[in-house]
């Protein structure tokens, strides 16, 4: 009797030791309530915000309306805040930490718009889209959807792949684009 106790005591011992483990918690996203696009020419510098302070399902976002010079080429940086905290949060420093899991989306209403090229790249030379170059064309009027796609690893595989398919959307903005 005192074997099969002794027996029973070890096994619930080893078989408590070998519990599997435990997979890693998912990063939530975190709340961008700003997206700030900046185009600079020159010495010109133009910045524009979309701002959803309560997030999806509450007010509707606020958008600044960019306008821009014809036939003129911009330096574009995109910046990512989180205006419900003071102070006030940049998480676009982490976005860049994350390059291999984010994409940058810029999606004009025509091609006679603008046309923007992302100029920096992750670590697998996947471009990210914080830093753009955008250029004019004659005078236009239209809109620019822009997107932050997070597209993280799954089954620890990256499936970041330069497209905007994998992945979610973290923020998504619409501005109107005056060009005169």
């Amino acid at each position: 009797m005192k074997k099969l106790f002794v027996f029973a005591l070890l096994l619930s011992v080893s078989l408590s030791a070998c519990k599997k483990d435990e997979p890693a918690p998912v990063q939530d996203n975190e709340f961008i309530s700003t997206m700030r696009l900046t185009f600079t020419e020159g010495s010109n510098k133009l910045v524009y915000n979309i701002k959803d302070l309560d997030g999806d399902g509450g007010k509707p976002p606020v958008a600044d309306v960019i306008k821009l010079a014809p036939n003129k080429t911009y330096s574009l940086t995109t910046e990512f805040l989180d205006e419900t905290k003071n102070p006030v949060e940049n998480l676009t420093t982490e976005i860049e930490k994350e390059s291999v899991e984010h994409l940058v989306v810029f999606e004009p209403s025509s091609a006679n718009l603008l046309a923007i090229s992302r100029l920096d790249k992750d670590s697998r030379n996947f471009e990210i889209g914080l830093k753009a170059s955008a250029k004019t064309t004659t005078a236009a009027n239209g809109t620019l959807k822009v997107t932050l796609r997070h597209q993280p690893e799954v089954g620890g595989k990256p499936v970041k792949n330069g497209t905007a398919t994998p992945g979610t959307t973290d923020f998504e903005g619409n501005f109107v684009v005056e060009i005169k």
